[in-house]
């Protein structure tokens, strides 16, 4: 007898149980964290698991930085994805050229009144992959022997974002150099989150044609190869130059002392009581300064003022 009603139970509770599932409205998705490359389409999943409503309303809004926004309402594509979307019966939304601003979160909304349950909502987080963009590279054109250099790669279009890859005559440079036989002896970091080739001490054999790769799950960029020479410093031509230099101002300040005991820089001004007349050459016409007429005046007005005997 309790066994009979044990199972009279499970029949009861089989039979509820389906009642409310036929009375509720329940949602699923194939893919709650869809990506696609930029300018691709994407569809995100919204099925109708459970319905009793035959025309429930449906809607979706697009959720960025905590802001909700419709981008379908009453039956027509709204906001950000006016021309660009369609839904695909009954719920799914599909987005026909994806943009790097259509990132954010998704939320597929029905509401059936006839239904016991009758809201559900599914929540889907959309990623658009951008490309990265031909970066920005610099390369130091001459780096002497022994000396540090550093080499810089940027580029700030892609998502996510980009990481970077150098390379020497068209080979990869290893992010660690102990890794390559040939690169074993370089003294280099390599970060491959900045894009940044610091060399320590350049050596001879760091000299060649760099480039730089950017690169994301959308696809890669690369900037043009820029040449780097590596040259060695000549000591002994910098200590020449450097005692010609001293020797050709040792010279011009010995020439200078000895012009100046000579009395080239000096000159002795004439007055009244030093003053001593020219000698008037054979045939030759004096003429005079005039400082000389003004001293005249000067000693002529003093023997004017003399008293006479």
């Amino acid at each position: 007898m309790n066994f009979k009603v044990d199972l009279f139970d499970l029949a009861c509770l089989l039979a509820t149980t389906c009642y409310i599932s036929t009375l509720a409205v329940i949602l699923k998705t194939s893919n709650a964290k869809p990506w696609v490359n930029e300018f691709e389409s994407i569809e995100l999943s919204c099925m109708i698991e459970s319905i009793s409503t035959t025309n429930p309303r449906i809607e979706w809004k697009k959720i960025k930085k905590g802001e909700p926004s419709y981008v379908f309402f009453e039956k027509e594509i709204a906001g950000d994805l006016e021309k660009r979307a369609k839904i695909r019966e009954p719920a799914t939304l599909v987005i026909l050229n994806a943009t790097r601003a259509d990132t954010a979160d998704y939320r597929c909304e029905v509401t059936a009144p006839n239904d016991q349950k009758s809201f559900d909502e599914i929540l889907i987080s959309l990623t658009v992959r951008v490309k990265p963009v031909v970066p920005r590279c610099s390369v130091p054109k001459s780096v002497p022997v022994g000396k540090p250099a550093e080499l810089h790669c940027l580029e700030e279009e892609g998502y996510p974002k980009s990481q970077y890859q150098w390379f020497r005559n068209k080979e990869e440079i290893p992010e660690d150099p102990k890794s390559s036989p040939k690169f074993f002896n370089s003294t280099y970091t390599l970060s491959g989150e900045t894009g940044t080739l610091k060399f320590s001490a350049v050596r001879k054999e760091d000299a060649g044609e760099y480039y730089c790769r950017a690169k994301n799950e959308a696809g890669f960029s690369e900037c043009g190869a820029q040449m780097m020479e590596v040259y060695d410093i000549n000591i002994a031509g910098i200590i020449l130059g450097v005692v010609i230099v001293v020797t050709v101002l040792l010279c011009i300040t010995v020439g200078i002392f000895c012009a100046y005991k000579r009395g080239y820089f000096t000159s002795q001004k004439q007055t009244g009581n030093n003053y001593k007349a020219p000698a008037k050459g054979d045939g030759v016409d004096y003429v005079r300064t005039e400082d000389e007429v003004w001293e005249n005046k000067e000693m002529l007005f003093f023997l004017l003022r003399l008293p006479r005997a």
